[in-house]
């Protein structure tokens, strides 16, 4: 039973978490006034994002780890400190070398997600354990759109150092009431933090991501893209044989390779693609200026209103997610969220002559990723043992955010891939990509039929772990 206030607990959560969700996005749309006012590149612009999203790839799984290992308060408490940091840095930045540091910085926060993940699962009554992390998946969610939706206005009324001095006051209360309202995790992980494993994985995590994020920049075959890629396979398959082999790894594989853990990740990494790249393009398609065939010329504000329908939709799908989960299963959820996203682009990719009808089609797109975040992270939970819960689902945040750098990637090539005299992409450009996006949500869709149906209600921190299916799975597993 809980020892704390869980409603306490559960707002610091979910502000921390929120906050880091929040910092992804809400830097994007105000690129151009950052590149403007720090006197740099749009190339080393993109860097602010491209540092943040590597940081907090590397940072998720293995601080996830070390919160099962020493203490999941402990640990969350030093990741907000570590993330207060650096959003007072950016806001203090000179220049553009400072602010990419402070990114790196901030990603160190991405560990916020697992860590609170955990800290539910160990701190709350079982049975309230799968709605408390379906709010806490709404939040998360709704963070992203909240950084779209809010980036206009705050640079139009403010400046764009107030996208960090706005979340330094927010995390700064933060660490003051978890530091006395959270208590400490009782449930800890045996062994160490394996270091060489560590190492790898962050290698094999960068040497991946940063050639999908450059890519179009330094050009898909460059000696630099081929290069990274081949070397992303050998670490990647160098990390496999040494967590296979040590005797307390990173990230246990066979914790990986059981049927829901695989399977829902599988659908992470297709939903995830198609996601963030949906993120990363619809505001530039509705910015464009209507002289090139399509878009509406909007501001950078306007745009982010034409997001507020996918926000609103999202938060209340998430919270609603938790209260259908008991009666008709996480997989179901999951399967519902992901055939909303390809039915959302699918209409997009055909449908998008007028400003009603994307924004209507946002909130048909944000009803599918509030129910896909919420069942995810409960079907994670719910299938490995809670010594695991924070490494497991790092790997289930990296593995989306790792989709989402696939599909922004590939959808960039058929965009920007041919461009009208003015330097525009073409309309067509944009009606394949989302095409390829609503193709990626029905394969997720699709992956989410694998998922297995829980034959037990038991918790599963009580499951052994073995290279073969679980026994126990919690509630929030039926389906």
């Amino acid at each position: 039973m809980p020892r704390k206030s869980t409603r306490l607990t559960f707002a610091v959560l979910a502000t921390g978490a929120g906050v880091f969700a929040m910092l992804q996005s809400l830097i994007a749309p105000a690129l151009p006034t950052v590149q403007h006012a720090l006197h740099t590149s749009q190339s080393t612009a993109t860097w602010v994002m491209t540092a943040y999203l590597l940081s907090a790839s590397v940072f998720t799984p293995i601080l996830g780890r070390v919160g099962d290992l020493v203490g999941k308060k402990r640990t969350l408490v030093a990741v907000l400190l570590v993330v207060l940091a650096g959003c007072l840095l950016a806001a203090l930045a000179p220049n553009i070398g400072v602010l990419i540091v402070a990114r790196v910085v901030q990603g160190v926060g991405g560990a916020l997600f697992p860590l609170s993940f955990g800290i539910i699962r160990d701190e709350f009554d079982p049975s309230r354990v799968p709605g408390s992390i379906s709010n806490l998946s709404a939040v998360i969610a709704a963070g992203g759109g909240v950084g779209i939706v809010a980036a206009g206005p705050i640079v139009s009324a403010l400046d764009y150092r107030w996208l960090f001095w706005i979340p330094v006051a927010v995390v700064a209360a933060t660490v003051f009431i978890a530091l006395r309202y959270v208590p400490e995790s009782p449930n800890r992980a045996e062994g160490n933090v394996s270091w060489l494993g560590a190492v790898l994985l962050s290698a094999w995590l960068v040497a991946l991501l940063l050639p999908l994020s450059q890519a179009s920049a330094w050009g898909w075959g460059s000696a630099k893209v081929i290069g990274l890629f081949a070397a992303a396979a050998a670490l990647f398959v160098l990390w496999m044989l040494t967590e296979a082999r040590s005797r307390t790894p990173l990230i246990d594989l066979r914790v990986m390779r059981l049927p829901a853990v695989w399977t829902t990740n599988t659908v992470a990494l297709l939903f995830g693609a198609g996601m963030y790249a949906l993120w990363s393009f619809l505001p530039g398609f509705v910015q464009t200026p209507g002289s090139a065939g399509y878009g509406f010329g909007a501001s950078v504000t306007a745009s982010g209103l034409l997001m507020l329908p996918m926000l609103v939709a999202m938060f209340f799908s998430g919270i609603l997610s938790g209260r259908l989960e008991p009666v008709v299963g996480a997989k179901s959820l999951l399967t519902t969220g992901a055939a909303l996203g390809a039915v959302a682009l699918g209409l997009l990719a055909a449908w998008h002559s007028a400003q009603w009808q994307v924004a209507l089609v946002s909130g048909v797109f944000g009803l599918g990723i509030g129910l896909a975040f919420a069942s995810m992270a409960n079907l994670i939970v719910g299938s490995v043992p809670a010594s695991q819960t924070g490494a497991a689902t790092g790997m289930n945040a990296n593995i989306r955010t790792i989709g989402g750098s696939i599909g922004a990637a590939v959808t960039s090539v058929l965009v920007t891939g041919r461009l009208q005299p003015s330097g525009l992409p073409y309309a067509s450009g944009y009606t394949h990509g989302f095409t390829l996006l609503a193709v990626l949500c029905l394969a997720a869709a699709l992956a989410a039929l694998l998922v297995p149906v829980a034959r037990t209600g038991r918790l599963a921190g009580t499951a052994p772990v073995a290279g073969s299916e679980p026994e126990v799975i919690t509630s929030g597993t039926r389906g």
